[in-house]
């Protein structure tokens, strides 16, 4: 309250609209997307795949858009990637060559994201990012807030996550140019957990957010207690800052303390470095962009105070709130449509079933035939051998690729290998949960 009277402010508190959001969906509604929806070259870079196993994926995903299958959850993925290397030698009449062992490790970096509770991530309703950007009737702007206690003892998972999101914003939102107001604002809280050990690949992705996601009407920050635990190159894009007290015990703190003072343009009437060490609570060195992005003189400001409850949020609070929001009709709820790994099922099933018929009738032909020679019947034999021959050897050079692909399905499911791969499909890996 003495903070707010030193600035002036009047300040009365007040609810404002709100949406919890939970990739596991406990302390939100769910947030899911497809995996045809993040495609084979996203997947690919968060896998962290050599370009020949990206070109593997990239053969499964042409395959089963080619034949089909839609590929929505992690098991329609595994089911696909079983099917195709089962199949790699007609399929590379076509495509090229698929080593088994680029599909085994394709495999495993699956199984390193379904452990970190993927499944739940992958799947549908897919998340529509317009719903995060909706307007209370009052026209203010929806809060969005994201648990991620759980989501950030998962790298990959979180790292997956927030490389699908900034592609989504890409591709769905317009050129804005420099709007009054954005569109949408990202905060990211433990920012440092998303750049530890992560992959250049997502390194160069935020890069590239944090220079031209201002043009879509978007704003993204990154919160961390130390600027050196964001890579340099992105924070030489970030133009708002604010800093709150850094504390230099240690000759590493002092460097990082020297390195956070240099990020900010001198202010002659005090000393940046200093300021940051004895900046106390609701107080901080800001620096904000101003006309045609010239960077803001530092200042050391006072924080304007919340004007809604200051603390975590009670669960009966957040379970009342999930009840009432329209988000949970439209996401709680997942939605396991028929898709590749039920219809690679089925096909399966049918093909198995087909060969045991044809097994059947060739066995009971030969028996036929046995009992005809014994019979001393030759002249019959001959016609029947002839025309079983006959029937055997028809052409198939006017088979399309899909028929193609058919014929050696039901060609292995007479044989040992045939029986393993309905095995396969059905094992535990490739079960939901």
């Amino acid at each position: 309250m003495k903070r707010a009277a030193t600035i002036g402010l009047d300040l009365q508190y007040d609810k404002f609209p709100v949406t919890f959001w939970d990739l596991y969906g406990d302390q939100g509604h769910p947030v899911r997307t497809t995996v045809a929806e993040m495609g084979p070259l996203l997947l690919a870079r968060m896998l962290e795949l050599s370009d020949v196993q990206e070109g593997v994926l990239n053969i499964v995903f042409r395959v089963a858009d080619e034949e089909g299958l839609p590929l929505l959850d992690l098991k329609d993925l595994q089911s696909m990637l079983l099917w195709v290397g089962e199949h790699a030698s007609e399929i590379a009449l076509r495509y090229g060559n698929i080593a088994s062992a680029s599909i085994g490790a394709i495999q495993r970096q699956l199984l390193v994201l379904e452990n970190q509770g993927a499944t739940a991530f992958f799947g549908e309703p897919a998340l529509d990012l317009m719903d995060m950007m909706q307007v209370a009737p009052d026209g203010r702007g929806q809060i969005n807030l994201l648990a991620a206690d759980k989501l950030m003892n998962s790298p990959r998972l979180y790292a997956t996550f927030l490389l699908w999101l900034l592609s989504e914003l890409f591709e769905e939102l317009p050129e804005v140019g420099n709007p009054d107001k954005p569109k949408l604002v990202f905060f990211f809280d433990e920012a440092h957990l998303l750049f530890d050990d992560a992959p250049k690949a997502l390194v160069d992705k935020v890069e590239q957010v944090a220079r031209l996601i201002r043009s879509k009407g978007v704003g993204v920050y990154f919160i961390t207690q130390n600027p050196a635990d964001v890579p340099e190159d992105i924070l030489g894009q970030l133009g708002n800052r604010v800093q709150h007290a850094l504390r230099a015990f240690t000759a590493k703190d002092q460097k990082a303390l020297r390195q956070a003072a240099e990020n900010y343009r001198p202010n002659p009437a005090f000393d940046i470095a200093d300021a940051i060490t004895e900046v106390g609570t609701g107080e901080a060195v800001t620096s904000m962009l101003e006309n045609k992005g010239i960077p803001g003189i530092a200042q050391r400001t006072l924080i304007r105070p919340p004007s809604s409850k200051l603390g975590p949020i009670e669960s009966s609070d957040r379970k009342a709130l999930m009840a009432t929001s329209p988000m949970g009709a439209k996401y709680d709820n997942a939605v396991d449509r028929e898709s590749a790994h039920e219809i690679l099922l089925k096909r399966a099933d049918a093909a198995a079933k087909e060969a045991a018929a044809a097994e059947e009738a060739e066995a009971k032909a030969e028996e036929e035939e046995r009992e005809f020679r014994n019979a001393r019947r030759y002249d019959g034999g001959s016609s029947r051998s002839t025309k079983t021959r006959t029937t055997r050897t028809r052409s198939t050079k006017d088979e399309t690729f899909g028929e193609a692909i058919g014929s050696a399905v039901i060609k292995e499911l007479k044989g040992t290998t045939g029986r393993r791969i309905v095995r396969g499909i059905l094992g535990t890996l490739f079960k939901s949960r």
